[in-house]
């Protein structure tokens, strides 16, 4: 592999977007990256956005890349893959799926078979360089390879390995589903403190504060979350009423329920896809 990679998109939405700015912000240079969708009036926004190479051919796109990122919706990945198979048969690139529910056998089983292949599960806070991603390398992925893969990734936050493609389910249930479930945190806390009197854009921008806080806090702190959230708390204070109040009302059982079903979803999902192809 060449010391400065090419990295082909195939797919120019939101998250194909969001993981060239990030390598653009972090030094990756605009030569080295492809992209391609069947539309030339969204690819003259990407070109015009970020400089890079752009073509609504699939093939000679795929066959630029030392990194070939499949960014496209899963409904259409099987097309997608069979129009490039010969392509990627031939030049051998690292395969990287950012499709949810398509396991790696599939995918690679659409591209001829026994190619590298890595499947990310990205979050949408990447879009603000703020993402969580799981990554899982398939066997013939090799180091210097993964190395690459998290490079890229890390340049729109964190991404971290399970060796287990199977974990991807329960990576999805958290990162991939959890941005939801603080949204739906700010929008019951801004409620609130509305009901009590707040200006709604005051009772937001304080609670979307908070949430960064605390979130930093967490992220510096060599104290695990339960240690944390006892340092706010004093006895007999506001604070240990309102977690007593959470505790008694089954916040810990409810945010389990709703881990499992995200978790069982992802699975079924991941099952329709390939029934359907």
């Amino acid at each position: 592999m060449s010391k400065s990679p090419t990295i082909s998109f195939i797919g120019a939405g939101n998250m194909a977007s969001a993981i060239i700015g990030g390598m653009l912000d972090n030094g990756f240079q605009a030569a080295n990256i492809w992209v391609s969708a069947p539309d030339d009036s969204h690819l003259q926004s990407v070109r015009n956005q970020f400089g890079v190479y752009t073509t609504t051919d699939n093939r000679y796109c795929a066959e630029q890349a030392d990194m070939l990122v499949l960014a496209v919706k899963p409904q259409v990945m099987a097309d997608v893959c069979k129009g490039i198979a010969p392509v990627v048969q031939n030049t051998r690139p690292l395969i990287v799926s950012i499709a949810a529910g398509l396991t790696a056998e599939t995918i690679d089983e659409w591209l001829g078979g026994g190619l590298p292949l890595v499947r990310v599960m990205p979050n949408t806070p990447s879009l603000v360089g703020k993402g969580a991603a799981g990554l899982f390398a398939n066997g013939s992925v090799s180091g210097d390879q993964k190395t690459m893969v998290q490079t890229v990734f890390e340049s729109i936050g964190t991404a971290l390995w399970v060796n287990n493609e199977n974990l991807i389910h329960s990576v999805t249930a958290l990162s991939g589903s959890g941005p939801a479930y603080f949204f739906l945190m700010l929008e019951a806390l801004e409620s609130a403190a509305t009901e009590a009197g707040l200006e709604p854009a005051t009772a937001r921008m304080l609670a979307i504060q908070t949430m960064a806080g605390a979130a930093e806090m967490a992220a510096g702190s060599e104290h695990e979350p339960a240690q944390l959230k006892r340092n706010v708390m004093s006895p007999g204070g506001t604070t240990e009423r309102a977690i007593n109040t959470f505790e008694e009302g089954g916040m810990r059982n409810l945010v389990k329920k709703a881990y499992d079903a995200a978790f069982e979803r992802s699975q079924e999902m991941s099952k329709e896809l390939a029934d359907k192809q």
